[in-house]
């Protein structure tokens, strides 16, 4: 089922029905617009029974929304939006409750060609090295950055004990010290 399909001139005369205490029409809208609305919590990327709960949530903040609804023919939209606005905040907590894995000193890398092989190592073994001679909070922030696809901002903050909102001007600086240490040392194109 897709926005484009549903009668919405249908879903306003149920919903103005079950606004005036019509119980079957209330449990006919239901039915009529659950699977949609389902469908628009698990696009958010929710598991089932997340999207279950968001779906139960968006009916209930209907429920109590009854009379600040002023046009029944744009319900839909208005049950979509709530969904997604809920799935998101849902998504929001389940991003913050996963804890960060714990981070190797090194990355694990594939085997490529023996000479990329060791132009590789050697590589890694300098960009390392050079990140070791960085302070602490540029070593931890980095190993994050490179360890961590797309790690939680207030998580990180936490963790190495500053606001959410200089981790990124942090790890700029972090990466300028490091280009700058990799680039006059001289031993190799960086480029």
């Amino acid at each position: 089922m897709n926005v484009a399909k549903t009668d919405h001139s249908k879903v306003a005369a149920l919903f103005d029905a079950a606004r005036q205490g019509d119980r079957a029409a209330l449990n006919e809208l239901v039915s009529l617009l659950t699977p949609l609305l389902w469908q628009v919590a698990r696009d958010q990327g929710l598991d089932a029974d997340q999207a279950g709960d968001v779906v139960q949530t968006a009916w209930l903040r209907l429920l109590g929304s009854f009379a600040e609804i002023r046009s029944p023919v744009a319900l839909t939209g208005w049950l979509i939006t709530v969904t997604k606005r809920e799935a998101w905040r849902t998504g929001e907590k389940r991003q913050v409750e996963r804890p960060l894995p714990e981070l190797p000193e090194r990355l694990a890398e594939a085997s490529p060609a023996p000479e990329e092989g060791v132009l590789r190592e050697d590589q890694r073994v300098r960009l390392w090295r050079a990140v070791d001679n960085l302070p602490e909070r540029c070593r931890s922030l980095l190993r994050i950055v490179a360890f961590v696809h797309r790690p939680d901002y207030a998580e990180v903050g936490a963790r190495l004990g500053m606001p959410r909102g200089s981790i990124g001007p942090t790890r700029g600086r972090c990466l300028a010290r490091l280009r700058e240490q990799l680039l006059a040392n001289g031993e190799g194109d960086w480029l």
